[in-house]
């Protein structure tokens, strides 16, 4: 299929070898909790796809990272779902080290670290806590000397057993009373942040979406970002940048499962051309309103503009990719169901997409005030 094909070339380029390597892997075991899929990832570059070539990185472009999250999403959803967690916080981390410029040593350092060894990084973001502000951080961090204890968690984190670092937006309480949104970087192995089981359901179970716990971790000073006085907003900004790109990647890997059984059924030329010519159109309209977004947002999607693109595609995309899944698996037919449940498990997995933040609901009210002509604020 014309749409996979040039998103594997993309992918090839970037990672060689990589989707190979999981086609050798039974699909079961893909996506099984252990599954070897995030280590492949690492071990073919994939740490690097967003991160500026000044720091070892690709510095892929949007639309280049749609294409391979689509390429991968093909082969394991799982994956996806676990790697827009790093590549939309390393979006985030460089874009504030190149365009502000303002990070500390230790964090210049660490950040030049990441490509060369190869180092995941969860997001303890607050993406996934059900009905709350999605914006707003899950993890406290209380003054200490020399930097700050962080407590709280974040469940479901992806990633949760493969990352080298945690970065955490956190809320830093002062004697003022307001709390002040700073990001942190926490090594996986600082003590008192711990691993829990989380996740209970057999899809996307090598996502590593457990939980992670922080209990009085200790974060020296120098690696907590903090906006500054001259300019407040810096880390809101950011991280509406962030969650952009996290809307987009996300969307991307859930509709390359549906591509894969859409091809499948234009390979075995099941159904009626009519009935395969339809599919088609249905799949490739949802690519092409990713696509859209990709190309019109560039490479700091920080503004009300982008966030309404995204999630207009985002919200389009989860409305048609159940069904293109289910149609597709009714015309692979009976004996291909009775055969293995691949297909079946990956036409579940894509319904996953309804599940990330926000909600339709959530989103409802800040869409239709934007469409009117006021602000854009989610919560």
């Amino acid at each position: 299929m014309r749409s996979l094909d040039a998103a594997r070339a993309v992918c090839e380029h970037f990672h060689p070898g990589l989707i190979k390597e999981l086609k050798e892997i039974p699909y079961a075991t893909r996506e099984h909790p252990g599954s070897p899929v995030i280590d492949l990832f690492r071990i073919h570059s994939g740490v690097g796809l967003l991160i500026p070539q000044k720091y070892g990185g690709h510095g892929a472009t949007p639309l280049e990272a749609l294409r391979i999250q689509l390429a991968l999403g093909a082969e394991s959803p799982s994956l996806v779902a676990a790697v827009s967690m790093h590549h939309f916080t390393a979006a985030m981390l460089y874009s504030l080290a190149v365009n502000a410029g303002r990070l500390t040593g230790a964090q210049t350092e660490l950040l030049h670290r990441i490509v060369p060894e190869q180092q995941v990084m969860g997001s303890g973001w607050a993406e996934g806590r059900t009905a709350q502000n999605i914006l707003t951080p899950g993890v406290s961090a209380r003054p200490v000397q020399g930097g700050y204890l962080l407590s709280g968690s974040k469940k479901p984190c992806s990633l949760s057993r493969s990352m080298s670092l945690l970065t955490a937006s956190i809320a830093i309480h002062g004697d003022e009373g307001v709390p002040e949104l700073a990001l942190a970087l926490v090594p996986a192995d600082a003590p008192g942040l711990s691993v829990h089981p989380f996740w209970g359901n057999d899809l996307l179970a090598g996502a590593e979406s457990d939980e992670v716990r922080l209990e009085d971790v200790f974060v020296p000073a120098d690696m907590v970002v903090r906006a500054g006085a001259d300019d407040p907003q810096r880390l809101d900004d950011l991280q509406t940048a962030g969650f952009v790109w996290f809307e987009l990647l996300i969307s991307a890997g859930y509709a390359g499962g549906a591509a894969a059984l859409v091809e499948q059924v234009l390979e075995r030329e099941r159904g009626s051309v009519q009935e395969r010519a339809a599919l088609a159109v249905d799949l490739e309209a949802a690519l092409a309103l990713l696509e859209g977004v990709a190309r019109a947002i560039g490479p700091e999607p920080g503004d009300e503009e982008s966030v309404a693109r995204v999630l207009v595609a985002r919200y389009a995309v989860q409305n048609a990719l159940p069904g293109i899944a289910s149609r597709a698996l009714e015309l692979l037919g009976g004996l291909d169901f009775i055969s293995g449940s691949a297909h079946a498990l990956a036409a579940a997995a894509v319904r996953a997409l309804a599940f990330h933040p926000p909600s339709r609901g959530a989103a409802a009210e800040p869409l239709l005030r934007y469409f009117d002509g006021g602000p854009l604020v989610l919560a």
